[in-house]
C-alpha cells in the first residue's frame, strides 16, 4: 500500500455551462502567455520595443502547434492509421500529442517570417524568447497529467502518479510521473539560460542553442524511463536518437557561432520604421524643390534685370542718335541762310 502519491484528475475536461474547458489545451495556452510575457521583458532589456515579441508570436505559435502535431502523427502513425484506428483522431489535438521537435522546427519558421516582416534578426529574437519557451514546456507538460498519459514505469515512490484509466489498456496503478520530471527539468533549463545569458552576454542565437542542448540532456533520460508505445532503433526510442542528434547540433552551433560572431548584437530592432524613412525622404525632396524654385526665381529676376538694362541702353542710344540728327539739320539750315 502506497503511503503517498500524486492523484490524477477523474476527468481532463471541465464544463463552463455547455463550453468544455480541456486541461491539456488550458496548460498550453497558459504556457504561451508566460513565454510571451517573459520574452517581452527580455526583449525590452535588449533594446527592443514593447509588443514586438507578441506580434511575432502570432506567426510562431500557430506554426509551432502545427509542427508539433505533424511530428507526433508522423512518428506515431500507427495510433491513427493502423487497422481499427480512426484517422480523424489525428486532428483531435486536445486529446494530447504534440512533439516538441516539430513544434520548435516549424515554430522557428513562423518566427522567421515574423522577424523578416519587422526587419529583426531571428537569432536575437530566439535568445530573448528561449527561457520563456522552457517555462511554457514546463507548464504544458501538466496537460499530460490531465490526460493521464506519457507516464513511466510502475513504481511505489512517494511522488508516483496514480493512473486510474489508460487509453493504451494498461492496468491502473502508480507510475513514475515523467511529466513532472520534465516539467521540473524545463524550469531548471529556463533558470540556467537566464543565468548564463547574464553571466556571459550570450548573443547571435547562443542562448537559444543552450536551451536546446540543456533540454535534450534531460529529455534523453526522461524518454528512457517512458514505457508508452514508440518506435525503437538499435534498442533506443526514436526520441532518444533525436535528442542526441539535436544536442550535438546545438553544441556545434554554440562553438562555431562564438568564433565567428563573438559578443552580442548591438541593435536588435530598427529604431525607425520604413514609413518614417519615406516621410523624411519626402521632406528632403520638398526642401530640394524649394531651393530649386528659389534658384529659378533668382535666375528669372536676373534675366529680367538684364533685359531692362538692355532696353534702357537701346532707348538711350536711340535718343542720342535722334539728338545728333536734329543738330545736323539745324546746322544745314543755318548754312543756307548765310
Amino acid at each position: 500500500m502506497e503511503l503517498a502519491y500524486i492523484p490524477s484528475p477523474s476527468s481532463g475536461v471541465l464544463y463552463l455551462g455547455p463550453v468544455p474547458l480541456r486541461g491539456y489545451a488550458f496548460c498550453i495556452i497558459i504556457g504561451v502567455f508566460v513565454a510571451v510575457w517573459l520574452g517581452n521583458k527580455r526583449w525590452i532589456a535588449r533594446g527592443g520595443r514593447t509588443g514586438t515579441v507578441a506580434d511575432i508570436a502570432v506567426w510562431a505559435v500557430p506554426f509551432g502547434l502545427l509542427g508539433g502535431r505533424l511530428y507526433h502523427v508522423i512518428t506515431d502513425y500507427q495510433l491513427y492509421f493502423s487497422e481499427g484506428r480512426d484517422w480523424v483522431d489525428a486532428f483531435k489535438i486536445w486529446e494530447g500529442g504534440l512533439g516538441i521537435w516539430g513544434a520548435i522546427a516549424l515554430g522557428a519558421l513562423g518566427a522567421w517570417i515574423g522577424c523578416r516582416r519587422r526587419g529583426i534578426p531571428l537569432p536575437a529574437y530566439a535568445d530573448a524568447i528561449a527561457p520563456g519557451i522552457a517555462l511554457a514546456q514546463a507548464i504544458g507538460r501538466w496537460g499530460n497529467w490531465f490526460n493521464q498519459e506519457l507516464y513511466g514505469r510502475s513504481t511505489d515512490v512517494p511522488w508516483a502518479v496514480e493512473i486510474t484509466s489508460s487509453a493504451d489498456g494498461r492496468m491502473p496503478g502508480t507510475y513514475h510521473p515523467t511529466f513532472l520530471y520534465e516539467s521540473l527539468w524545463c524550469v531548471g533549463v529556463a533558470l540556467l539560460v537566464i543565468w548564463a545569458d547574464r553571466r556571459f552576454k550570450l548573443g547571435h542565437g547562443r542562448a537559444f542553442a543552450l536551451y536546446v542542448a540543456a533540454y535534450c540532456v534531460g529529455r534523453f533520460w526522461i524518454e528512457y524511463m517512458r514505457v508508452d508505445e514508440a518506435h525503437h532503433i538499435l534498442g533506443l526510442r526514436l526520441n532518444n536518437w533525436t535528442a542526441v542528434l539535436v544536442f550535438l547540433l546545438a553544441v556545434l552551433y554554440i562553438v562555431v557561432s562564438a568564433r565567428k560572431r563573438p559578443g552580442r548584437e548591438d541593435v536588435v530592432e530598427p529604431v525607425t520604421s520604413g514609413g518614417e524613412g519615406d516621410s523624411e525622404g519626402s521632406g528632403d525632396a520638398g526642401e530640394a524643390g524649394v531651393e530649386k524654385g528659389e534658384e529659378g526665381s533668382s535666375s528669372e529676376k536676373k534675366d529680367t534685370s538684364e533685359s531692362s538694362e538692355a532696353s534702357e541702353s537701346a532707348d538711350t542710344s536711340d535718343t542720342s542718335e535722334s539728338s545728333e540728327d536734329e543738330a545736323a539739320k539745324d546746322g544745314a539750315g543755318s548754312a543756307k541762310k548765310s
